[in-house]
């Protein structure tokens, strides 16, 4: 079953369906749902039988008053507590019961939503996450599914307690004295009209700017807990990290606006009417109890009145929450919807398998999702099988974009990505994954030992194997100064690597996978010089198979003296292939890369003198 099928809420084209947004919770449910509708019902009928006391309440008074000052002679009157305890306890009973029911189907639901939306997110394309932060990926999977417990848990049954409850009251309102029931009335209009105003203008979608503005306060909030060393060290505080500080701002503001300035005035007047609504009896009963032939009945009538809309406050305020919480659980559900609707990575219904280890770049064309300007642009290039290419260029010249095609990360727009002259759209995705390791400039570890981190690219290998990898990886300095040494665990206590040694283990992940296809983004682009060197050692081994066979190289890089030796060089300026060649070949062209080349040479050539003038 697809996850449209599964979920309800996505067509088969990845939009979100419109219907109604308890229909699409409420399909995560799955069996389950039918147990909210039952908790839903359980809760209408305890609203209901809670009328019970007042009921006997108003039969009590009436009873008292028709026998005063004579109280004994109203034998009745225990009776009606009994019942009217009954009717309490009955109540509460029907009430847990329904609670349960929903509670049951509410936590199905949101086990439901963060598997499938997790589980969907398992196959996205890889550039996906590139394009979407972890801080918000985390609060859309994590934070709009508890948020939707909330409403099929308690807000959804109280809806329908609510719904019974105002029935109920308008009918009790009309049942013993029509004009004190028209009275109570007039608080309800007041509430319901405030309430109106509040969701109106500025209340309108503001739930879906209010959900925008905490998952970018998140996101942005995360990027800063990762920048705190930064700060630190230069002695600044959270405004200097403008992203986060301005989150929090646009956050208070969108907040205090709708809480203060709009919504302040009508919720104090809807809160003064309904807790006030006894008041508007009095005046009634002055104006007809001069012309009331059974005073008593009209007195007992009033006492029923004046008890029983205490009830009035209790419900609108469930009403006003109400409102809220279906806002809250739209914005939820279709935020969830649109990770579910990520785009997946296709897997043929007949797959090819290549007949070799070449990539080619065929016409290939790509624009990134919001951009004005293609990262590639009608980019030709191969990499025969064996032979390293490397890609070099200003920066944003599309080197990068141009090497995560190859793996999959993103899928071209036009033209053809292709190993071993297979179309990587008309490969399994497992076998292409399998066919390709990839080393890039920002890597990270798992709070997991070394040995775990390297074995995360072929979890079957052996501690030989691993150990073997890091070997020629030239990682043996790292492990010996290891507390533990390969089963170190990365970052506890203290343990830490620097950019180049981390850009090592992860060399010694690739040499593990032992793939036929490399490639490297900015590889050393964290590195010292001492690392650098080892990092270069490194690569050669990478270059070459288990069996010693040579390995397909995709290489991009900023540093020039790490490309010369390569068997071909692309050069990429704002999404297009301006040339092509050996180092040599480049050189002599005098275009681009041998402008780049001699600004290298300069670059490398500077050094601080001691002579007079201090530079040289």
């Amino acid at each position: 079953m697809s996850d449209a099928q599964q979920t309800g809420g996505v067509s088969a084209g990845g939009e979100p369906r419109q219907s109604g947004a308890v229909g699409r919770l409420l399909a995560f449910a799955g069996p389950r749902r039918a147990l909210t509708y039952l908790g839903c019902a359980l809760s209408a009928v305890s609203m209901l039988v809670s009328f019970g006391p007042y009921i006997c309440i108003w039969f009590a008074a009436r009873d008292l008053i028709a026998v005063a000052p004579n109280w004994p002679a109203a034998t009745g009157i225990a009776a009606y507590g009994w019942w009217a305890l009954g009717f309490a306890v009955a109540s509460i009973a029907l009430y847990f019961t329904g609670l349960m029911c929903t509670h049951l189907a509410a936590f199905r639901c949101a086990s439901n939503m963060r598997k499938r939306a997790t589980a969907h997110l398992m196959h996205a394309s890889l550039g996906y996450f590139d394009t979407h932060a972890s801080g918000a990926l985390r609060r859309v999977v994590d934070g709009c599914a508890a948020e939707t417990e909330g409403l099929l848990a308690h807000k959804l049954p109280d809806t329908a307690g609510s719904i019974a409850m105002i029935v109920g009251m308008l009918v009790l309102f009309f049942v013993f004295d029509w004009r004190l029931g028209a009275a109570c009335l007039v608080p309800v209009a007041v509430s319901l009209a405030c309430m109106f105003h509040m969701m109106s203008g500025r209340g309108m979608g503001f739930m879906t700017r209010y959900m925008e503005s905490l998952v970018k306060m998140n996101k942005t909030g995360t990027e800063y807990v990762r920048g705190i060393p930064v700060l630190k060290v230069f002695q600044q505080t959270v405004r200097s990290f403008r992203a986060f500080h301005d989150a929090i701002e646009e956050f208070t503001v969108l907040a205090q606006d709708y809480a203060v300035k709009w919504c302040q005035t009508p919720q104090a007047l809807s809160l003064t009417f309904i807790s006030a609504a006894a008041v508007f009896l009095v005046p009634v009963v002055a104006l007809i109890a001069p012309g009331e032939a059974d005073v008593a009945r009209l007195a007992t009538n009033f006492a029923f009145y004046a008890i029983f809309s205490a009830v009035i406050p209790t419900a609108m305020t469930r009403v006003m929450f109400m409102s809220e919480a279906f806002q809250s659980a739209a914005d939820a559900v279709s935020r969830v919807e649109e990770a579910i609707a990520a785009p997946v990575v296709e897997a043929p219904a007949a797959p090819k398998a290549p007949r070799d280890n070449s990539v080619t770049l065929e016409d290939v064309s790509f624009t990134y999702e919001g951009a004005d300007e293609p990262a590639l642009d009608h980019v030709s290039f191969s990499v025969p099988a064996g032979a390293t290419v490397a890609l070099v260029g200003p920066s944003g010249g599309g080197k990068t974009t141009a090497a995560s095609l190859v793996p999959r990360f993103w899928d071209a727009d036009s033209g053809r990505v292709a190993v071993g002259g297979v179309d990587v759209r008309q490969m399994d995705p497992h076998d292409l994954m399998d066919r390709v390791a990839f080393v890039f400039q920002a890597n990270r570890l798992f709070s997991q030992s070394i040995l775990e981190n390297v074995r995360a690219a072929r979890p079957a290998a052996t501690r030989e194997e691993v150990l073997a990898a890091l070997s020629a990886a030239q990682c043996d300095d790292i492990l010996a100064k290891l507390p533990e040494g390969v089963d170190t665990v990365y970052g506890a206590e203290g343990v830490h690597l620097s950019g180049g040694e981390v850009q090592r283990l992860m060399i010694a992940r690739a040499i593990l996978k032992d793939a036929p296809i490399v490639v490297l983004d900015e590889a050393t682009a964290f590195a010292d010089p001492e690392n650098e060197a080892k990092i270069q050692a490194a690569f050669k081994r990478l270059a070459r198979g288990r069996d010693g066979a040579p390995r397909t190289v995709l290489m991009v890089a900023h540093r020039l003296s790490t490309v010369r030796a390569a068997d071909k060089i692309v050069v990429l300026d704002r999404g297009r292939a301006v040339e092509q060649g050996t180092h040599d070949e480049l050189v002599r062209a005098g275009g681009l890369y041998a402008r780049m080349w001699a600004d290298y040479e300069r670059a490398v050539s500077w050094r601080i003198s001691s002579a007079e003038r201090g530079v040289a």
